[in-house]
């Protein structure tokens, strides 16, 4: 018999696609999960899930935020489909875990060992995943600690743990690491930013690298639903926001007439961070025309979005949330070394949560 060793499968995944015939790993509704790995893919042993907001808190509300009902559900999930795809949202998250093996193809070219610690930077997803138990559920934060083993593709994502952040700071900031890479790609000095959702994981770190774009001749303003709790007291603390706006962004007009009131001319640039839907037009809405609409939330509706643009006769530039920048990874721990506030914040909530 031919060793597990010497297959080799194709460097997207695709031979893992079970259902339906043709489709790419993300799309597939069933991959196989089998965490023998073929002679080009990565074998890891997973400790802990960070299940994507949307996704978490779709399956917290279905679950009733019982935590013993959302081990259940997600493990159910992975039985079923083979990876961590959320049928509901689309969603996944990422895993933290150790190397087991590397591929004898891939020895070569990757500088990566057994017994290394990892992040995924890969969306679960698309992710080969076999969990023979979940342990614990951390209902607050989405984190999810299990016992499974991983498969990363050869064309797979992954970052190494930092050693100087604690690496559950680092899973949920490497979760996010999409959101200010890109933002400190479209800011520019000067411009008036918008960042919707700024209290959470996202948005914090989106409005430290939109401060940072825009300098001191530029306006941050963070949309939030809760002006009181700790994460917007410190935007405003910090200075990472000129103006804090507490308004529940499905409300579309309210937020329109609220930003409107402090930026008559709207914003440059809006970067929605939500975890809930019907948040696209109020987003469109708050934007200048010839303006630029980020959209990182995995809640969003691209069809919302286009036709309620096209509906209210707004020319904006509207850019789909790739959770994959050039270097996002290192933007994203080095956003948190910048800014020691934002740090003890993520560490006050995330390291204590250890399993």
């Amino acid at each position: 018999m031919t060793p597990a060793t010497a297959r080799r499968g194709h460097p997207l995944g695709t031979h893992r696609v079970i259902d339906p015939p043709g489709a790419m790993p993300q799309s597939a509704w069933r991959i196989d999960g089998d965490p023998v790995p073929y002679d080009n893919e990565i074998l890891c042993a997973v400790e802990t899930l960070n299940v994507d907001s949307a996704s978490f808190k779709q399956i917290a509300d279905a679950c009733e935020h019982d935590a013993a009902r959302i081990g259940e559900h997600i493990l159910a999930t992975v039985r079923e489909r083979g990876k961590q795809h959320n049928p509901v949202t689309g969603s996944g998250g990422m895993f933290i875990g150790s190397v087991l093996e590397v591929g004898p193809a891939l020895r070569d070219t990757i500088d990566l060992r057994p017994g290394e610690r990892i992040a995924s930077l890969v969306s679960l997803t698309l992710t080969p995943l076999a969990i023979d138990a979940v342990e614990r559920v951390d209902v607050a934060t989405g984190r999810v600690w299990v016992r499974g083993r991983a498969i990363l593709f050869a064309s797979g994502l992954w970052a190494k743990l930092p050693a100087d952040i604690d690496e559950n700071v680092a899973l949920a900031v490497l979760d996010v690491a999409g959101a200010p890479a890109q933002v400190r790609r479209l800011c520019r000095p000067g411009q008036t930013v918008a960042i919707v959702g700024a209290d959470g994981k996202s948005g914090l770190l989106s409005c430290a690298q939109a401060r940072a774009r825009v300098g001191s001749r530029g306006r941050v303003i963070g949309i939030v639903p809760d002006a009181a709790t700790p994460a917007a007291g410190l935007l405003v603390r910090t200075g990472l926001v000129d103006d804090l706006v507490e308004c529940d962004a499905r409300d579309t007009l309210a937020l329109a007439d609220r930003v409107a009131a402090i930026v008559p001319a709207l914003a440059d640039v809006t970067i929605n961070c939500v975890n809930v839907p019907n948040t696209e037009l109020g987003s469109i809405l708050i934007t200048k025309d010839d303006g630029t609409v980020y959209f990182f939330s995995m809640s969003t509706s691209f069809t919302a979005a286009a036709l309620g643009a096209e509906g209210v006769g707004k020319d904006v530039t509207m850019i789909v949330g790739n959770g994959y920048a050039k270097g996002h990874a290192d933007t994203a721990l080095q956003t948190l070394r910048d800014h020691p506030d934002i740090y003890a914040y993520f560490s006050a909530k995330y390291a204590p949560s250890k399993g």
